[in-house]
């Protein structure tokens, strides 16, 4: 089955790597290569689907204690910027500092002085194949982005790299391969998913954030995935209806491990694999495809 190229009308091509035109004006794009960078800010860049959401609720919470505590009613575009969809139009420069950025720009777009290594980088993968199912389930919701009915021409798309953020492999092998160019973290969604606790650990001494036994409790108890998805500031339900279509579903869906199962063939978890496999077998990373697969 040959990908169909993407309608210009939700997707466009910058330096090789697929936007939306709605939320993401080229004009933006030609500044972030000099945007300035501060020695506090924090970084999240991940491919789209891959826990985005979850990973800036961590970093919020680790932050802000009163987003841990419950005094602050904000929700996350305030709490968070982002480099490539400044909905709000907020002026960054003028933002305190730390300043907590998400992104899902490759690694040959962000800014240049990210690599004098100050600022600090979290970059979180997970599985493709949960990643494509889920990015399926969002273009329902999204209203930005193209309906594809079929789940089989959708695999196409994603496999060829047809789809916002381009080709998964060459996000994820992008950041790998210059790892050593940044002051970088990865997590990957599964230990994350499977140990809560010590991924946030992990994030609390790769930033140099202190918290006390009590504060690490009250992240975790948070950034649980139930507990984010009955919060409509983390879920997302403030955006408006020309972003999200809240009736055809929410931001934030499963959050599970292993829920490709319940949509791929077995043909196409064959093909999948035929196209991903062998790259993905180079990459530094033990994949989980299951929630009862060792880590």
């Amino acid at each position: 089955m040959q990908a169909m190229e993407p309608d210009e009308k939700y997707l466009y091509k910058y330096k090789g790597f697929y936007f939306q035109p709605d939320l993401t004006p080229v004009e933006c794009l030609d500044t972030l290569e000099d945007f300035e960078i501060r020695d506090s800010d924090v970084f999240l860049f991940t491919y789209p689907k891959s826990g985005t959401v979850w990973t800036e609720n961590i970093l919020s919470l680790i932050y802000h204690e009163g987003h841990r505590d419950g005094t602050e009613n904000l929700n996350l575009l305030d709490r968070f910027l982002s480099l490539e969809f400044n909905i709000r139009k907020m002026d960054y420069a003028s933002c305190p500092s730390p300043r907590l950025f998400a992104s899902h720009l490759p690694y040959y777009l962000v800014p240049k002085g990210l690599r004098n290594k100050s600022a600090k980088v979290v970059y979180v993968v997970r599985n493709p194949k949960d990643v494509l199912v889920s990015n399926y389930h969002f273009s329902k919701t999204a209203v930005t982005l193209e309906e594809v009915e079929d789940f089989g021409i959708f695999m196409e798309r994603f496999l060829a790299g047809k789809v916002l953020a381009s080709l998964w492999l060459d996000h994820v092998e992008g950041w790998f391969s210059h790892r050593d160019d940044f002051n970088i973290l990865f997590l990957t969604y599964e230990e994350m998913k499977k140990d809560l606790r010590s991924s946030v650990l992990k994030l609390c001494n790769f930033l140099g954030k202190r918290l006390t036994e009590k504060e690490v409790d009250a992240v975790v108890e948070q950034a649980t995935f139930n507990k984010m998805k009955a919060d409509p500031r983390a879920n997302f339900e403030f955006l408006p209806p020309d972003i999200i279509d809240h009736s055809k579903g929410h931001f934030l869906r499963k959050g599970t491990i292993g829920d490709w199962k319940n949509t791929m063939t077995v043909a196409q978890n064959e093909r999948f694999d035929s196209v991903f496999k062998e790259r993905m077998e180079k990459l530094p990373i033990k994949f989980c495809w299951d929630i009862n697969d060792e880590l």
